[in-house]
């Protein structure tokens, strides 16, 4: 088994909208590729959206980062966190909040759920 995984955007692309009931600003679509999956726990890719904003919550782990563009994270709470071109960034558990695109984006990602 390999034990080194590029993570180039390569895989399988699935673009979808947003749900309706999740979206709080403009009409986001993204676009989304898995380069590595290990036994349904571990998911690394590159993911893609347009402007807009939508509601969270997470129950993974995720490391992203940040290719092009610019978003946003606002906690229930109403703090905000920038982001953009050149940012790492981790989300915890039971993050909830909302993701909001200032800019069209693009990241790489590595999502674990425990």
């Amino acid at each position: 088994m390999n034990k080194v995984h590029a993570v180039l955007g390569q895989g399988e692309r699935e673009q979808a909208p947003i749900p309706a009931d999740r979206v709080a600003e403009g009409s986001p679509h993204t676009v989304a590729s898995v380069d590595y999956r290990r036994d349904e726990q571990v998911y690394a890719g590159e993911w893609s959206a347009s402007v807009g904003a939508w509601s969270v919550r997470y129950d993974e782990w995720e490391f992203c980062h940040v290719l092009e563009g610019e978003c946003e994270l606002e906690t229930s709470d109403g703090e905000k966190r920038r982001f953009s071109a050149g940012d790492s960034f981790i989300i915890e558990p039971g993050f909830i909040g909302v993701w909001r695109v200032l800019k069209p984006m693009k990241k790489r990602y590595v999502i674990r759920y425990d």
